[in-house]
């Protein structure tokens, strides 16, 4: 028999100001402890970045406040702690490159700049879209400015090849990663999809090694998005990419049927686009050779991407050398594809960890959010959401650490680049908007895009 515990939601705006203020003590704190460990001194911009990094934080507190006031208070602070943990580090990368060679880098001063535009395009995402389930009206144009923004680096004037990887277009001297953005759409496509669509996919199809495969019918939408990330492999040679859109829509179709059977499906059709990578791909070959042995006497040298960034794994040890006191300058990209070695040589097992467990707790937080929404099309998207963060954090550590194949994905809100960061500051918003959808008692819900949570789906809580 099942007991029915009343209970009212709080905003809890307090306990999120709080934890900003020290989200902002943290970042302010390393900032300064780079400078202090490479020249003995602090920043000569401290104070100005101080009040940056508070009023951004501030600007957040009130919009939430504003249009989202029962969000969940621990989304932004874990965000905010990320992006100026990111930029500290990238910090010691600009020391380092200033320090023990010849050349200057403004890195840092860059990501600042987009961390602004990032904390913005919050903000706005917040004050504009008063309710999640707005967005399901726009499901195929989702889909189809999803698909223009992959398109888009192929394009023969704007197109930008970077290392091999035909991902990013030029615009007026900028440069800018479509496909950064094109997972925000790919992520509202594959909800407002597969939320009409799950009971027909969910339907038992033949029976094979005693899982019960869907119905042939119903494969269509899987084979597309298979055809659609192969694509994505042949013609801009960006495993990354790949596997992030394919995986993304592997998730949501278990989380839309609750069917093992099409996560199997996934990873059978995962390999011959796998295998054609190896084979065909010459930058796929030699990172599967990396991967394999990077320290054997003729990979060496074509590997030194790797093994440098595994010597540094290896020079921080379990704490660390210390912000600012590390050489991050050796590893090629440490303030970008390889900013998780440079945090961990100088933050050491102990830091690199705790940067981890601030991931977890927001794919954590993603989820939760996922499970007490009442709507479809929201918990689709907010698992959706999370489940990009996981899956970047996961291919990108992986990389590193040779658990994986290093890909080309960037590890959200740490490493420099402005379309990553702005993009997932987007993705902060949406779901700091859904997290306060599943919080909002229903008496207060947003009205006219949809119907409104029955009241015992956020008023009551029940306990077997």
């Amino acid at each position: 028999m099942a007991t029915v515990v009343s209970y009212t939601a709080r905003p809890r705006r307090t306990l999120q100001a709080l934890m900003l203020a020290l989200a902002v003590a943290i970042g302010v704190g390393a900032y300064a402890l780079v400078s202090l460990g490479r020249y003995d001194e602090l920043p000569a911009n401290l104070l100005t970045y101080t009040i940056g990094a508070a009023v951004l934080a501030a600007l957040l507190q009130v919009v939430v406040s504003w249009r989202a006031p029962y969000a969940d208070p621990v989304i932004l602070p874990i965000a905010i702690l990320l992006n100026l943990i990111g930029i500290a580090v990238i910090a010691s990368v600009d020391s380092a490159i200033g320090t023990y060679t010849s050349r200057t880098t403004h890195y840092a001063s860059r990501q600042e700049m987009w961390a602004v535009i990032g904390v913005v395009m919050c903000a706005l995402t917040l004050a504009v879209l008063r309710d999640h389930r707005i967005l399901r009206r726009y499901t195929w144009i989702a889909a189809v400015c999803g698909a223009v923004l992959l398109l888009l680096p192929l394009m023969p004037v704007i197109g930008l090849s970077v290392n091999g990887s035909q991902i990013w277009i030029s615009v007026f001297g900028y440069s800018f990663q479509p496909a950064e953005l094109a997972k925000i759409f790919f992520a509202v496509f594959f909800a407002g999809y597969l939320v009409s669509r799950r009971d027909t996919l969910a339907l038992a199809g033949p029976k094979v090694l005693g899982i019960h495969l869907p119905r042939w019918a119903d494969f269509g939408p899987i084979l597309v998005a298979w055809a659609f990330a192969l694509a994505v492999l042949v013609f801009q040679t960006d495993l990354g990419t790949s596997i992030m859109f394919f995986g993304l829509f592997v998730a949501m179709l278990y989380v839309a049927t609750d069917r093992l059977s099409w996560l199997v499906i996934g990873a059978i059709l995962f390999v011959p686009p796998a295998i054609f990578a190896v084979t065909q791909v010459s930058r796929v070959r030699t990172r599967l050779t990396c991967w394999l042995d990077p320290l054997a006497s003729g990979n060496y040298d074509r590997c030194g991407q790797i093994n440098n960034g595994l010597f540094g794994l290896a020079n921080g040890g379990l704490w660390g050398t210390g912000l600012g006191e590390g050489r991050p300058n050796v590893v090629p990209f440490a303030h970008s594809d390889f900013i998780f070695t440079s945090l961990a040589e100088e933050m050491g097992m102990v830091g690199a960890f705790a940067v981890l467990l601030l991931y977890l707790l927001l794919v954590q937080r993603s989820l939760r959010a996922a499970i007490g929404i009442s709507d479809g099309f929201g918990t689709l998207l907010a698992s959706g959401l999370g489940f990009v963060i996981a899956l970047q954090v996961f291919v990108v550590v992986g990389g590193v650490t040779r658990v994986i194949p290093l890909t080309g994905l960037t590890l959200p809100f740490l490493a420099a680049g402005g379309s990553s960061l702005v993009c997932n500051w987007i993705i902060v918003g949406l779901l700091v908007r859904l997290s306060d959808a599943a919080r909002r008692p229903a008496a207060r819900q947003v009205s006219g895009a949809g119907p409104a949570p029955s009241p015992a789906s956020s008023e009551t809580e029940v306990r077997a």
